[in-house]
């Protein structure tokens, strides 16, 4: 320790240390390589403070908790008794305001810097640990009347921060002119944020006005220089590589303004507003709206064959963390969101509107508008969380939907056609796949009409034992079913679909069917049963239709359907001999055999694609 008083008064310390109290991992608390300061003597008589000197080199503060939960800092100066015993309450005067102002006439500063500093934060009890090292904060042109300088450098957990700006002038009381700001800060060393505006009522209620932009980036070359991943790796590799956004900022501590919010990201520009009130309940209002994105750029590459159950990897399965829906019992959201074009998992969309609100943990998207191919879709829905799970509703209609174009870009397939619409009525608890199969509940009805279903020739098909299960000749063109009317009700109960009355309408035949899918075993039990009409052509034909009807039973499972003629069924039937059934029935077998390679065919490639979403 080295004192001086004239013609400057000035301290100096050096190799200052005050140690941690037994029990803690860290020696020190607080260490100081050397702490100066020098102010000239004179001047300060007179109320101005003429800095000659203020340094602090080699700081070193260490903030710690042990496993048992205590704290470094517990015990630090005297207790709340000790404070309202020595120290009466004041009470509350018209010129609060004035008695902030300090009691300097002038400020000057030739250097002031803090180098080299490191700040520790271990929690032992959670096993988190964060540094910020290589601290140095060098203030230039410090006094009231001139804006201040801000030279600040850190290394925060291993990333480069940085700012430089101006902040300024204070003013000889503080408080009563705004202070104006110009920073820049840098992140990742490839990302700018520029901020200008000022704040006011510093010493009151502080209020700020500042404009804030980030100039174009990449995010890529920001984290590859950090030493960072990126948490998914997109599918395209030039995604994320131009981001850019600007907005003007208005607030105070317990309410912040958000307006002529722009965002850039890669070739999609938003438009955003938004207003967040009482920050410990938070109360969002937003509204944006979107030209366009294609999602699939942003999402992970899809693997081209999804490995065996011998070639994953076999490790314990880990039971899911607890999900806290604490906070968004908390919320209070209003939402307005407008989407000109989206493309996800290939499926295109146009005209998204949006409304989404919560309040008492129940979260409300209603209304929700989509144009897709060529029709519309129409949705509300609720999440309640409420409780310790999720319980969740929705209500569907779709209209005027081209089956064709939208089954083929969603799946890759050629399975129907037609114009297709829908009506669902769904309700699920729970939070995890399994939980949200088995308590699936609701109805629905699929309507397709003036279309086709592509690959099978059912007509064909439920004339004859040999064409239904693949033991046929396989014709030259792509076989295919037209019908003027299919339609699919359905109900479930606690996981199961049940097939209440599937009906198809074609110039040749009529089908209906009935059955269960069980969502939770995955199992199928479907009886399909055809009825020839009487000629090909309606009233015109005068061709009549020959051959046996033969009934067939869907079983098995999603992934290895069984199909089975009803053979039973089968022999009801009237025929002309037994000569004629012999010739159309196949060995058993045969029948056997193709039944699952045909069953692949019909079911594999849908039900797989599904499960992999």
């Amino acid at each position: 320790i080295a004192p001086s008083i004239f013609p400057w008064i000035g301290l100096t310390l050096s190799d200052a240390k005050i140690e941690n109290p037994p029990g803690f991992s860290e020696k020190d608390f607080v260490s100081i390589g050397l702490f100066e300061v020098r102010i000239k003597l004179l001047p300060l008589l007179a109320g101005e403070y003429e800095i000659k000197r203020f340094v602090v080199k080699s700081p070193n503060i260490v903030m710690e908790k042990t496993i048992s939960g205590k704290s470094n800092l517990e015990g630090l100066g005297s207790s709340s008794t000790d404070r309202t015993a020595t120290i009466p309450e004041r009470p509350p005067t018209q010129d609060s305001k004035k008695e902030l102002a300090l009691p300097i006439k002038a400020l000057k500063a030739e250097e002031f810097a803090i180098t080299d500093g490191r700040l520790l934060i271990l929690d032992n009890n959670t096993g988190t640990r964060h540094e910020i090292k290589d601290l140095s904060v060098i203030l230039r042109d410090l006094s009231f009347d001139q804006p201040i300088g801000i030279d600040l450098k850190a290394v925060a957990d291993g990333h480069t921060i940085e700012f430089k700006g101006t902040a300024g002038p204070l003013g000889s009381k503080i408080g009563q002119q705004p202070i104006k700001l110009d920073i820049i800060a840098t992140l990742l060393k490839q990302v700018n944020v520029q901020v200008q505006g000022q704040v006011e009522n510093v010493m009151d209620t502080p209020q700020f006005h500042v404009g804030v932009q980030i100039p174009s980036f990449s995010l890529r070359k920001a984290l590859n220089e950090a030493s960072m991943a990126l948490p998914l790796v997109p599918a395209d590799a030039q995604a994320l590589s131009a981001i850019a956004m600007s907005m003007k900022v208005s607030g105070q501590p317990d309410r912040i303004s958000i307006s002529n919010g722009k965002l850039t990201l890669d070739d999609s520009q938003m438009t955003f507003q938004a207003l967040v009130q009482s920050l410990d309940k938070p109360d969002l209002q937003l509204s944006a709206e979107l030209d366009r994105i294609d999602l699939d750029r942003y999402l992970p590459a899809s693997a081209d064959k999804a490995p065996s159950d011998e070639q994953k990897p076999q490790t314990p399965v880990k039971k899911p963390a607890e999900t806290d829906y604490a906070p968004l019992r908390k919320l209070v959201l209003d939402a307005q969101i407008k989407v000109g074009q989206l493309k996800a998992k290939n499926l295109r969309m146009q005209n998204i509107t949006l409304k989404a609100t919560a309040r008492n943990g129940i979260i409300r998207l209603d209304p929700l508008g989509v144009d897709l191919y060529k029709g519309h879709l129409a949705a509300n829905s609720t999440v309640n969380v409420q409780g310790s799970k999720p319980v969740s509703k929705a209500a569907l209609m779709l209209n005027s939907i081209q089956s064709g174009p939208l089954i083929k870009d969603l799946f890759n397939k050629e399975m129907i056609e037609g114009v297709m619409a829908a009506t669902l009525d769904l309700q699920v608890s729970g939070d995890t796949a399994d939980m949200i199969r088995k308590t699936l509940n609701g109805n629905g009805k699929l309507q397709f009409s003036d279309g086709a279903i592509v690959g099978i020739d059912l007509a064909d098909m439920v004339r004859n034992v040999q064409s239904a299960f693949g033991l046929a000749e396989k014709p030259s063109e792509k076989p295919s079913t037209d019908f003027s009317e299919l339609e699919l009700p359905f109900s479930a109960t606690d996981g199961v679909a049940t097939l209440n009355n599937v009906k198809l309408i074609s110039p040749l035949l009529r089908i209906t069917a009935d059955g269960t899918a069980d969502l939770v075993k995955e199992s199928l039990n479907i009886r399909v049963d055809p009825k020839f009409v009487a000629t090909l052509k309606g009233q015109g034909d005068t061709k009549q239709r020959s051959g046996v009807m033969v009934p067939v039973i869907v079983g098995g499972t999603f992934d290895k359907p069984k199909f089975k003629p009803d053979l039973k069924a089968l022999l009801n039937q009237p025929l002309p001999d037994k000569e004629d059934l012999k010739k159309i029935l196949p060995p058993k077998e045969e029948v056997t055999r193709d039944l699952e390679k045909k069953a692949q065919e019909l079911f594999k490639g849908l039900t797989n694609k599904d499960r992999n979403k």
